[in-house]
């Protein structure tokens, strides 16, 4: 991925800078002027570097506001002095007052502070670059190496987030990628306006497979348990290992008679076919499911959703597995022996 370079400034001073920031095939370049354009442009598509022409109205406040952006704090802002009158200042007031202007632009969130000298000549020039150019150039060599680290430390914490939420035997997410994934489906769901439901299921007489097969054979049984799962979802379903042979299933955008439809697929799937667990065992198995949906007074946490689903699950067993029961029909069930007794 290349690198982008946002330039908050003219056309004219994009071209005092070094030819090498305007290299297509190293860099993506966009080149702004106006200040609120500048930061509706970072927060759809944050560059990895900022050069700030100082000069140009909003430059301070710019950098300013880059600097209240935790989560942009990433981006190497290079602050590029081309104000004719604090040059004449500096040879008027000495480096002391460098010091002291340096200081202010660093504390306002530059990372540099650089006076640019648009009018040098190419006297005192190495391969025909001055002074000033090969300073800036350095300052965006140092700006690649943040970008880098912040890449690989991204890349490493995915890999890290990656293995902290996924369950290690059926490489299906596991309870705690739920835990954080259920609050997120419930606040889009009441967002938007949409159905959320949700399947909790597991495997009958699961004990019996490993008494009888041995606990290598139920590891190989839950792996291809969670394979066909996946194979029989759909993209807007998420599965999850919840924990032993008990698995949930998040519907998204799903009423509470689609899902119970999902939670009757999934069963006859699993019982339809024997799972080969090598050459010479193949086990038979069933399920049992419990599907509930989200309802308006239901917890942000989908603490009372996942009740409701267990429930389900525990009168489908009760009532001889290998079945999926809804929390609609388990109520309607309800309500129908409270009238007859």
């Amino acid at each position: 991925m290349k690198i982008s370079i946002l330039v908050f400034g003219s056309d004219t001073f994009l071209a005092t800078l070094p030819d090498q920031i305007r290299d297509t095939t190293a860099f993506n370049l966009e080149v702004i002027a106006d200040v609120h354009q500048a930061i509706s442009h970072i927060q759809n598509a944050p560059p990895d570097i900022m050069l700030v022409q100082a000069s140009l109205d909003g430059s301070m406040k710019l950098c300013s506001w880059l600097k209240e952006q935790t989560q942009l704090s990433w981006i190497y802002c290079i602050f590029l002095e081309d104000r004719l009158q604090k040059l004449a200042a500096r040879s008027k007031h000495g480096w002391e007052w460098e010091l002291q202007m340096t200081a202010t632009v660093l504390n306002q969130g530059a990372d540099a502070y650089i006076r640019h000298l648009p009018e040098e000549k190419t006297k005192h020039t190495l391969a025909g670059i001055t002074a000033n150019q090969r300073l800036i150039l350095a300052q965006l060599a140092v700006g690649l190496r943040k970008v880098q680290k912040y890449r690989d430390l991204l890349q490493k914490n995915d890999l890290l987030s990656a293995i902290a939420l996924a369950d290690s035997l059926t490489e299906l997410n596991n309870r705690r990628a739920l835990e954080w994934d259920l609050p997120r489906q419930i606040q889009k769901a009441r967002t938007q306006g949409t159905p959320l439901s949700l399947i909790i299921l597991d495997i009958d007489y699961f004990k019996k497979v490993n008494d009888t097969y041995g606990h290598l054979a139920g590891d190989r049984l839950l792996q291809l348990l969670g394979s066909r799962l996946r194979q029989n979802l759909r993209s807007q379903d998420t599965a999850f290992r919840y924990g032993g042979e008990e698995f949930v299933v998040v519907l998204a955008n799903t009423t509470g008679d689609e899902a119970l439809g999902v939670a009757e697929r999934l069963n006859r799937k699993v019982s339809e076919q024997p799972f080969a667990i090598n050459s010479k065992l193949i086990i038979d198995i069933t399920i049992s499911l419990g599907a509930a949906s989200l309802e308006a007074d239901d917890d942000d946490k989908g603490l009372n959703l996942l009740h409701r689903a267990d429930q389900c699950l525990f009168h489908a067993k009760a009532a001889g597995r290998n079945q999926a029961i809804s929390w609609d029909y388990l109520s309607q069930f309800s309500h129908l022996q409270a009238v007859s007794s």
